[in-house]
């Protein structure tokens, strides 16, 4: 034991680069985006497959409907691999998730259409991504934790990366989904065509669980492993000695990933609301991500200097005052271009408000605990404000006959982040 923790201290004083340390806990994050992404995205096509009904709005309701329950299984990864991050490391925990990744988007590609195989269709499709969202569970505090604790001089910076990553997944999904939507008939589309996504996400496992071979485990973590009881780790613990923690980290990041959650949403909603063309959503969804490609990383660097707060309180407040407004606009312009100004003006003030999260999240729970507390808390409130969103859209659309209905939802989003947020600020002391 005491020459396998000597031989872990030499690889953690052997100097490594941010990039690796950055790419190799953003891939998985990366993966696990794309293959939600295109799961939204892709809806419409996959309820015909796998979810038929004689009413389309029936099938669409419950293709999202196996999308919503996917997010609730996350907590169950939480708590699992976060512990097993916080008990064996993060880079183990990390080289996991990204396998169980890649088995249920194989899964995916493989299924058999419900004509062929009758109810097992809809049934293993939910069991992948039940797969996915366990794996997901545990994805966002390892690869959080771990680059907090590579980089601790540039926390904001280094974790704006994990929300950079999901940008240039939405900009690789919105791509394919143009490419897909513009060359193929409806018939192919909903035969096959869905399918050409996830083959490509199939790419991404074996890349990540390369580069992430290569990077060492947290030195931050490695310095806890002598003194720190092996019951520490425990849920248990986390929930007794950390339970406003875990609710602090589902209140901060519901207003993100509910926006997050819509823009994901926005072609089925172009489509059956707005009555625009299949490729219209992809094309505004394209350019969400290359907004927040671009703003978020630059949100995370100016954040070390002037203050992660000092961008996510006027972000949040800035959605609060402009989503009814916004809708109302969208709804009563029914074109493309207010469609891409208005996701643009949303993924701008998500930029700002996402940089620094992802840090703020880190810094609310101590070492010993943070796998396990950040992967609660964050996909807790994922499963709430994330997986139910285009759930509660649609449903708030059925019941209330208004396309600007899923306003509601953003604008409750927004009131818990920005409680959530001053009580960091106050309680905590995170600034």
């Amino acid at each position: 034991m005491t020459e396998q923790l000597s031989a872990q201290n030499t690889a953690q004083n052997k100097p490594v680069k941010s990039w690796k340390v950055i790419t190799a806990a953003s891939i998985g994050n990366a993966l696990e985006w794309y293959d939600i992404s295109v799961y939204a995205y892709f809806s419409v096509y996959i309820s015909v497959a796998f979810f038929p009904s004689e009413s389309h709005a029936v099938s669409v309701m419950l293709a999202l409907g196996t999308f919503a329950l996917s997010f609730f299984i996350r907590p169950v990864g939480a708590i699992v691999l976060g512990s097993f991050a916080d008990r064996k490391g993060r880079k183990p925990a990390l080289t996991l998730t990204i396998w169980l990744m890649f088995a249920g988007t194989l899964m995916i590609v493989l299924m058999p259409p419900a004509h062929v195989i009758g109810l097992a269709a809809p049934l293993l499709i939910l069991l992948a991504r039940l797969i996915q969202g366990f794996a997901a569970g545990g994805e966002f505090g390892s690869a959080t934790s771990l680059m907090v604790e590579h980089l601790p001089d540039r926390r904001g910076f280094a974790a704006s990366w994990q929300f950079t990553s999901q940008a240039m997944s939405t900009i690789l999904a919105s791509v394919i989904g143009v490419a897909v939507t513009t060359t193929l008939t409806q018939e192919q589309l909903e035969t096959w065509g869905f399918r050409l996504p996830f083959i490509v996400g199939l790419l991404v496992g074996p890349v990540g669980l390369y580069i992430r071979r290569h990077v060492p485990e947290s030195p931050e973590f490695a310095a806890t492993q002598a003194e720190k009881p092996k019951e520490a780790a425990a849920i248990g613990g986390v929930l007794r000695h950390h339970k406003l923690a875990v609710l602090l980290a589902i209140g901060a990041i519901a207003v993100s990933t509910c926006l997050n959650y819509f823009i994901t949403y926005v072609p089925t909603y172009a489509v059956d609301n707005l009555g625009m063309n299949s490729s219209a959503g992809f094309w505004a969804t394209l350019v969400s991500g290359l907004v927040l490609f671009l703003c978020t990383p630059v949100a995370g660097y100016f954040c070390d200097k002037v203050g992660r707060l000092t961008f996510m309180i006027p972000a949040a407040l800035a959605v609060m005052v402009l989503t009814w407004v916004l809708f109302t606009w969208v709804v009563a312009a029914n074109a493309l271009t207010v469609l891409i100004v208005v996701v643009v003006i949303f993924s701008i003030l998500k930029a700002a408000y996402y940089g620094p999260l992802a840090s703020v999240m880190g810094d609310i729970f101590p070492t010993e605990v943070r796998g396990t507390g950040l992967s609660l808390g964050y996909n807790v409130g994922v499963a709430i404000f994330g997986g139910l969103t285009p759930l509660v859209a649609a449903w708030l659309i059925g019941i209330t006959g208004d396309a600007k209905a899923p306003a509601y939802w953003v604008l409750l989003a927004g009131a818990l982040s920005v409680a959530a947020i001053l009580v960091v600020w106050k309680k905590l002391g995170v600034r």
